[in-house]
């Protein structure tokens, strides 16, 4: 049976209680790990412990405690297993030896079963491996790495969070995910700049289990606070009302309502939302939000685009709003690009905006490369674009591309 949750919340507090927030969170962690080791070795069966911190190229080794057994790695890539396949999960158990992503088979530990969990986000994230003895039973070890994780995370926030906008930041942080989710046949790459230490930006993606994948882009107007719960409500629910075969403009009416009643109602926030299965055909509702544009390949002339507005209104202002679906499709090769305001109305020196047009002639010159390179090289024009200047807005990109077709 798992262990009591309100045992073991107790006995985590009293393991935190001495938490100092002049510390800095590795040194925290490497404390925590240190006295965890301590409490909870016996009843986990852990023969180790170990903290790796992000550095610039990869997980640098901080701290070990217990018996590993013989040597372990001193550094861990983040493109690759285990940390590859922890990071989607934040908690994971590595439990059998002959699975691919098994430290044992990666030469990483001398013991075939260990167990992961990560704290922190980007670029302060922190892994902590337990390297695991015999007798362990992956009901409570997988029950207690989770509750681990969500009373530490808490408690590391509680000490950082000073005010409504350092609370503002955390709210924005929680929302947005670090990796975007496999998708098979199609790249993506996402990122999110924040103007001020708090924007109003969101990006988001929905599994539906590898046979559809659902992604989001919206801009809350404002900054601070306000902004950040408002996007916070959209997001919220939006992953509670989308599924599977629900229609999209439905779920989009019925937020409208929920957002125009709250407190906020005096705020909008423009959302963009599809569907894109496997097939490529994509089901999307803009509302209100600068159209995503899909760049094609023409074989009679120049590449082309597809804008995609149809949907409605913005989110928030109206009592009522209806909204359209729209469809697309992307065939092989072709790239979607969703972005907000940050990215299109960058100024330069003259105080001309990028635009559409400055956005697209860097997308079409970079094509043939993957998302990553193609979302990279368009935040690098638009930092030159502005002359290196501080972003006046939020920017936010998503970068899709479907796989060539082989030949």
């Amino acid at each position: 049976m798992p262990l009591d949750a309100k045992y073991l919340y107790r006995r985590l507090d009293a393991l935190l209680v001495d938490v100092d927030p002049r510390r800095s969170q590795g040194r925290v962690l490497e404390s925590f790990l240190e006295t965890s080791f301590t409490a909870l070795a016996a009843e986990l069966r852990l023969r180790a412990g170990l903290l790796y911190a992000e550095g610039r190229d990869a997980f640098v080794l901080k701290k070990t405690v217990g018996q590993p057994g013989g040597p372990v790695a001193e550094t861990l890539s983040a493109s690759e297993p285990p940390l590859s396949v922890l990071f989607p999960n934040r908690v994971y158990i590595f439990g059998e030896p002959e699975a691919e992503t098994s430290p044992s088979r990666l030469g990483l530990f001398p013991r075939p079963a260990s167990a992961a969990l990560l704290v922190g986000r980007r670029p302060k994230r922190h892994v902590i491996f337990f390297l695991l003895g015999e007798g362990w039973v992956r009901e409570e070890l997988d029950f207690t790495l989770n509750t681990v994780r969500a009373a530490l995370g808490s408690r590391l926030t509680d000490e950082r969070v000073r005010g409504s906008v350092r609370e503002a930041a955390e709210i924005q942080a929680s929302l947005l995910v670090e990796e975007p989710p496999h998708f098979p046949g199609f790249e993506l790459a996402c990122r999110s700049v924040p103007a001020e230490e708090v924007g109003g930006d969101f990006y988001d993606f929905t599994d539906f289990g590898g046979e559809m994948l659902g992604l989001a882009i919206g801009d809350a107007s404002g900054h601070g606070l306000p902004a950040a719960l408002l996007v916070r409500d959209v997001v919220t629910g939006l992953r509670m009302g989308i599924e599977k075969d629900l229609k999209v403009a439905y779920v989009f009416a019925k937020l409208n309502r929920v957002i125009h009643r709250s407190n906020l109602s005096s705020r909008f926030i423009s959302v963009f939302y599809g569907e894109l299965e496997a097939d490529g055909n994509l089901i999307y509702v803009n509302a209100g939000h600068y159209p995503p544009i899909l760049y094609f390949r023409n074989p009679q002339g120049p590449l082309k685009q597809l804008e995609l507005a149809t949907g409605g209104s913005v989110i928030g202002p109206l009592p009522e709003a209806r909204f359209r679906r729209g469809f697309a499709r992307m065939r092989p090769g072709e790239v979607l690009v969703l972005c907000t305001d940050g990215i299109l109305e960058r100024r330069d020196p003259k105080g001309e905006f990028l635009g559409t047009e400055g956005l697209s002639a860097v997308v079409h010159r970079h094509l043939a490369a993957g998302a990553q390179e193609i979302l990279d090289r368009v935040f690098e024009a638009t930092v030159a674009f502005g002359e290196g200047r501080p972003f006046e807005d939020d920017a936010t990109l998503v970068v899709v591309k479907r796989a060539e077709a082989p030949l």
